[in-house]
């Protein structure tokens, strides 16, 4: 009996340690790095712009298709119904003679070629600016995406290390109350004290619950933004206070903050330069054009239908095509004013979103000196309030301080504990707005691209997801 408990126990052991490593195992710990790498990987919109490079490339190679020969093979069959006449004297008679065949058959290649055509050329010339467009709005969606991820997986952190918080602030009211409710039954303090650490603890339990809750949503958001099932359990590596490096004063002048990289600006400048082009093709409409072109035909002219007793009678022409515009009611004038307004409305609008962007840079500038100075007071005031925790319970175990000032000093080490990981995630939010106003590559140029090597965390929630 006792060898069949043993074995009984042992195998129920075993069962909680292999169920406990699946747990382990079942959840996926991720670093921001590898949210970064499956978000550009699966995400849907990345995807989209993309194909959208990929498309304007085919659109570009098959405008370049205007320069080459156009060959085609055309044939036409004609079925005369009534043949026209001619009328000749002949002296004083007149002959009437009927022209033509019944059945008219031709065939053969026709070739054209453009020679001198500098519209065309001024053409080609958008159509490769298109693709640069596609290629930064391709760039504008990950930098969007990357920060999208980076504010959530900040979020994840905060939540995460606020139910840290909160757990440890039961916990110490846990202990408060059960070291007061022995003394309690031991007669050395009163009931009141009893009462005043239960309700205290009590207090405690709901915030455990919320910051709970509070993760669990963060999680689900970051999930979605990644594009991996939501069913799937990640853990978030890492805490804020391991990002307290990146925390440190930006100082940027009026005159110094370079938006050049910033998408905004540069599709638009992109949309600048097309407009540019634009002009020049529209103003070479006024330029001659030169084309060339050949035929080569055959001809069968028959009363009857065999066809393979026809005799085809071939024939040949060659020709250059010179065409020089001259008066088109005013059209192409027209159409270069208009493109001329188009510039100076883009002008206009390159300038207001290099003010918004400036105010946005300054803004995100405030933040970032805020927080840091939070921090910086959060920071003193932790060390301050655990030290007068720890000085309010001693001085209630000798009966120098009231239970009130021993939750009071709790209470303020909760809240000062709470400021220092807002006052972090409030700098690095602000930190990665900045970063995306000034088009900063948080990550490296390989996770821009479309052959990044997939790291084994990646590889691992992938498989979960197949």
């Amino acid at each position: 009996m006792r060898k069949i408990l043993k074995i009984t126990g042992l195998g129920a052991a075993m069962l909680l340690l292999a169920s406990s490593a699946f747990a382990q195992a079942d959840t996926i710990a991720i670093t921001l790095k590898d949210a970064w790498d499956i978000a550009l990987s699966k995400s849907l919109t990345v995807m989209v712009a993309d194909k959208e490079i990929e498309k304007t490339g085919y659109e570009k190679k098959g405008a370049y298709a205007s320069l080459f020969p156009n060959v085609a093979f055309s044939g036409s069959y004609q079925r005369t119904i009534k043949k026209q006449t001619m009328v000749m004297k002949m002296g004083d008679k007149e002959q009437k003679i009927s022209m033509g065949t019944l059945n008219n058959t031709s065939g053969g290649f026709n070739a054209s070629m453009p020679l001198v055509n500098v519209a065309l050329w001024r053409s080609l010339d958008i159509s490769g600016k298109s693709v640069d467009l596609a290629v930064e709005k391709a760039r504008e969606s990950r930098q969007d995406l990357i920060n999208q991820v980076e504010q959530a997986f900040y979020t994840c952190l905060l939540a995460s290390d606020l139910c840290d918080v909160y757990k440890e602030n039961y916990s110490n009211a846990e202990e408060n109350y059960r070291q007061i409710k022995a003394k309690y039954e031991n007669g050395r303090v009163a009931k009141y004290d009893m009462i005043r650490a239960e309700v205290n603890m009590q207090n405690a339990e709901p915030n455990v619950y919320d910051s709970q809750n509070q993760l669990m949503l963060a999680q689900w958001q970051l999930k979605a933004l990644m594009g991996v099932n939501l069913n799937t359990n990640i853990k978030c590596i890492g805490s804020l206070s391991d990002y307290t490096y990146q925390m440190q004063k930006i100082v940027m002048a009026s005159d110094s903050i370079d938006l050049s990289a910033n998408s905004t600006m540069r599709q638009l400048e992109i949309q600048d330069e097309m407009l540019d082009l634009t002009y020049k093709m529209q103003r070479a409409q006024y330029y001659p054009t030169l084309a060339a072109t050949a035929q080569y035909n055959w001809i069968s002219m028959s009363n009857d239908l065999k066809v393979f007793h026809y005799t085809w009678n071939p024939y040949s022409v060659a020709a250059l095509s010179l065409q020089i515009p001259i008066f088109s009611g005013f059209q192409k004038l027209n159409t270069l004013r208009q493109t001329k307004i188009q510039q100076q409305q883009l002008d206009l609008q390159k300038e207001n979103a290099r003010r918004l962007l400036v105010v946005g840079v300054k803004q995100s500038l405030s933040s970032l000196e805020t927080a840091l100075k939070q921090y910086k007071a959060a920071k003193a005031t932790v060390e301050g309030a655990q030290t007068g925790y720890d000085i309010a319970k001693k001085m209630y175990e000798v009966g120098r301080a009231t239970i009130l000032e021993v939750n009071d000093a709790q209470l303020a080490l909760l809240q000062s504990k709470l400021n220092l990981n807002q006052s972090i995630y409030s700098y690095l939010v602000a930190k990665s707005a900045l970063d995306l106003v000034l088009g900063a590559e948080r990550a490296d140029k390989e996770y821009f691209g479309t052959g990044a090597q997939m790291s084994p965390t990646r590889q691992l929630i992938i498989k979960n997801e197949e």
